[in-house]
């Protein structure tokens, strides 16, 4: 990746940023406290963490769709279980995992590739990559802060730089 693909670097930065503090929340989770939720009708923290490789697993997709060919090899991805009740070492196995995967599927995408349209299952049309990836980023964000509150909720000391990226840290 070079001058030409600026904003695809800059969106793997802040993607790679948001991957780096949701392992480092799944860290902080009690492993006697997986089979907890704050409600009956929520999600389990280890259904919580199951979610979040659905998160991640749904950029590579993303990036298989933009690049089927030179990454055939993530189609495996597809075969591995996600949104199930996940155990903190597996978690984080996964997410490395799919963070590595992440980083080479981003290694081909030019600036150019994020304007143009992939059809989705809820847009059949299509969608511009860039504007698939911010929701894949929201959706990723929104989990990472849902067990950023659970967290908090079992009363583990949790902050602003658990949660977020501070410069200069």
């Amino acid at each position: 990746m070079g001058e030409a693909n600026a904003l695809a670097i800059l969106i793997l930065s802040k993607l790679e940023e948001q991957i780096e503090r949701t392992e480092h929340l799944i860290t902080l989770v009690p492993p006697d406290k997986l089979e907890w939720s704050p409600r009956p009708d929520s999600l389990r923290v280890c259904d919580l963490l199951g979610h979040l490789l659905e998160c991640l697993a749904g950029f590579c997709a993303l990036l298989h769709k933009l690049a089927p060919g030179r990454l055939a090899h993530f189609e495996r991805l597809r075969e591995l279980e996600v949104n199930h009740c996940c155990g903190i070492d597996e978690a984080l196995s996964r997410v490395k995992d799919y963070s590595g995967h992440i980083r080479e599927g981003f290694a081909i995408v030019s600036d150019e590739d994020l304007s143009r349209r992939l059809a989705t299952v809820f847009v059949s049309e299509g969608e511009a990559v860039l504007t698939l990836l911010l929701g894949n980023l929201e959706h990723l964000i929104n989990h990472k802060h849902q067990l950023f509150t659970y967290l908090k909720l079992l009363d583990v000391q949790v902050g602003t730089s658990d949660l977020y990226s501070l410069r200069g840290d």
